[in-house]
């Protein structure tokens, strides 16, 4: 796999998405979580999904559970929880593996391409963030704790 659009996910509905339909997108594809102390960074992805998504900017939620279980909710709820709570506009996916032999195959991907501090592959924490260009490859990492305000220079670099 040499691109994210080599990878299909299915998006919270259900629903197949080749993301071969973002081709030519910047994106920021996070793992997200309802019940982290982390979960406000919803608002500052949201935020950056309004100020830039007419650049052809996208952010890509991913639910996962594999963090002190803080997204142990279905679909529904996680639909729910983004639409009453901070809004949410940008695609979110199924909840999925970051880690481990279950781990989907876009965040196998995603974790190789960049892999964290010390070399790391794995994920540590809900809301680890990869850039993406606008040729499918991965421009950076950045840690559960960096704000999505944080980004906004790098992001605005891959916009051209």
């Amino acid at each position: 796999m040499s691109s994210i659009y080599d990878f299909t996910a299915n998006s919270l509905e259900g629903h197949p998405v080749a993301l071969e339909k973002f081709r030519g997108e910047v994106l920021l594809i996070v793992n997200t979580a309802s019940n982290c102390g982390m979960t406000p960074h919803y608002a500052g992805l949201q935020e950056l999904y309004e100020k830039y998504h007419d650049r052809k900017f996208s952010v890509l939620g991913f639910p996962c559970n594999q963090f002190g279980h803080q997204e142990p909710g279905s679909a529904e709820d996680i639909r729910s929880f983004c639409d009453l709570s901070y809004r949410v506009k940008f695609p979110m996916f199924e909840k999925v593996a970051v880690n481990g032999k279950d781990a989907h195959p876009l965040w196998a991907y995603l974790k190789h391409a960049a892999p964290g501090i010390l070399g790391s592959e794995d994920i540590k924490w809900n809301f680890t963030k990869f850039l993406i260009g606008r040729d499918g490859a991965v421009i950076h990492r950045y840690a559960p704790t960096t704000s999505p305000s944080s980004i906004e220079g790098d992001l605005v670099k891959a916009l051209g």
